[in-house]
């Protein structure tokens, strides 16, 4: 291989495709805030994302916190398409330092390593029960669980999901109040809404006259199960 050949030639493909996952060695930028929790969201253990190294849709065994991505498009929220550059070059990721696509032996032993978790970046006692609590009124698992069981028990089944969503919804609105939270570090600290991650499982919420409603993605006009949240609580 030429020693051209090992020079990046800052064509962006890394950058567009995706965004880095957080390893515990980036724990420092994120204590100093040189990557702002802002900029961050949650993958929670069991919930369904779509895997850039397998190049398909797996369940998550642990959790996992990434950078935000450029809406629908995707892309690293850091990635300037114009000047083909990282925004924040001094403190990108170590995903980001050991990625290259001529040699991606770093990455794949970095890729290895202990990702980073809420629990290493939060210290307060209080957000640290949150989210046990959290996780112990609507994991992931207990979602799926019912999920399930709806084509067997139909309305109870329906019920206990519509149940869990709600929870989800509520807890959001209630720490932005309660806490005096900034509503953007909402994805890092609790991840992302339910009511969205739940179409992985063919399903959807809609809102109807202020009103949640669940269906699937098939049937939108469905009117399925009112989640009970108005439109000024989102």
């Amino acid at each position: 291989m030429s020693r051209d050949r090992l020079t990046c030639k800052r064509c962006g493909r890394c950058c567009i495709s995706s965004s880095p996952t957080l390893h515990k060695k980036d724990l420092t930028l994120v204590k100093k805030r040189q990557i702002d929790t802002s900029f961050l969201y949650t993958i929670r253990k069991g919930e369904y994302v779509w895997d850039n190294i397998e190049q398909r849709l797996r369940k998550v065994p642990e959790e996992m916190i990434k950078v935000r991505e450029k809406g629908e498009k995707g892309g690293c929220i850091f990635y300037d398409p114009v000047n083909r550059a990282c925004t924040i070059y001094p403190y990108r990721p170590a995903q980001c330092v050991a990625l290259f696509c001529q040699d991606n032996s770093e990455f794949f032993r970095l890729y290895r390593t202990p990702k980073l978790s809420r629990r290493d970046v939060l210290k307060d006692p209080s957000l640290l029960r949150l989210l046990e609590e959290q996780e112990r009124r609507c994991s992931y698992e207990e979602l799926e669980k019912w999920i399930r069981k709806i084509e067997a028990e139909g309305e109870k089944a329906v019920e206990k999901v519509i149940g869990l969503l709600r929870y989800d919804h509520k807890l959001r609105f209630l720490v932005v109040e309660r806490l005096k939270l900034d509503p953007a570090d909402l994805d890092f600290l609790l991840g992302r809404p339910m009511t969205e991650t739940i179409r992985f499982y063919g399903l959807k919420v809609i809102e109807e006259d202020g009103i949640y409603l669940l269906t699937t993605i098939e049937a939108s006009t469905h009117r399925g199960i009112s989640l009970n949240a108005q439109h000024s609580e989102k």
